[in-house]
């Protein structure tokens, strides 16, 4: 069956198709906002590894998965290590502080994107603190915010964010927070203005860069998925999380 669903979807084609709008919606940005250039997460979710070694194959290295377990299988996976060696995984669902060490140990983990409380972000950084990696720099995180207010959304209140990556940069120098992240509710509709939830992160992104003293660019934005990617570009997203337009639309995960 899987080999028929992948007999229909051309992964190679999609993924440039992604590359060029990402490229498009960069150029429509407005010149006077300062923002760094967005770069693609491939959501490789529920999706067998062949795609992801088809990706691989024409320049996609970041990807990333939403289950721990899933996420352990592929990255362990004999054909991952041997056709990938570069492969950046993300993160980039609900992490459970009892996971934490499960996913640190993973081969090639770049970026948890999901840190929404102290507790997980002081887990984390003990955790990877004990781990024994040749050339171990510090664990990447992003913070979670809750942009939408939805209580089925997991990451953290806007107004807290601030406080949350203070504590990271500051107390927690085995982990380097490289900005924020938000999910944001689905289905906006553009015809009535701008997407509340991309207004909302932005405006955290400048609350950090102006409470730290950083430029712009060196607060990562991650916002921004298959429906919506060229809106988030366009005001300031520098990570763009695509699955189904690379992928084809996957099934319903009950992990």
């Amino acid at each position: 069956m899987i080999k028929r669903v992948m007999a229909d979807i051309d992964v190679k084609a999609g993924l440039q198709q992604i590359l060029k709008r990402i490229d498009a919606a960069y150029e429509q940005r407005p010149k006077d906002l300062e923002a760094g250039k967005p770069f693609l997460v491939a959501v490789s979710k529920t999706k067998p590894i062949e795609m992801i070694i088809d990706a691989y194959s024409v320049g996609q290295r970041h990807f990333g998965e939403n289950y721990v377990q899933e996420l352990v299988d592929k990255s362990q996976h004999p054909e991952i290590l041997q056709k990938c060696p570069d492969i950046k995984w993300h993160f980039i669902g609900h992490l459970q502080n009892n996971k934490v060490n499960k996913i640190l140990k993973l081969p090639n983990i770049h970026l948890i994107q999901t840190v929404d409380t102290e507790k997980l972000a002081d887990n984390l950084n003990n955790s990877w603190k004990k781990l024994e990696i040749d050339n171990k720099q510090p664990l990447r995180v992003l913070i979670q915010i809750n942009t939408s207010g939805e209580d089925a959304k997991n990451g953290i209140e806007p107004n807290e964010a601030s406080r949350l990556y203070k504590h990271i940069r500051e107390n927690l120098t085995n982990l380097r927070v490289d900005g924020v992240m938000t999910i944001g509710a689905f289905g906006h509709d553009y015809t009535k203005g701008p997407n509340p939830d991309f207004v909302c992160l932005m405006k955290v992104h400048r609350q950090i860069c102006g409470d730290y003293q950083l430029k712009p660019e060196e607060v990562q934005v991650s916002m921004g998925m298959s429906d919506d990617f060229e809106k988030a570009i366009e005001v300031g997203s520098t990570i763009v999380r695509v699955g189904s337009s690379i992928f084809g639309h996957r099934a319903k995960q009950s992990i």
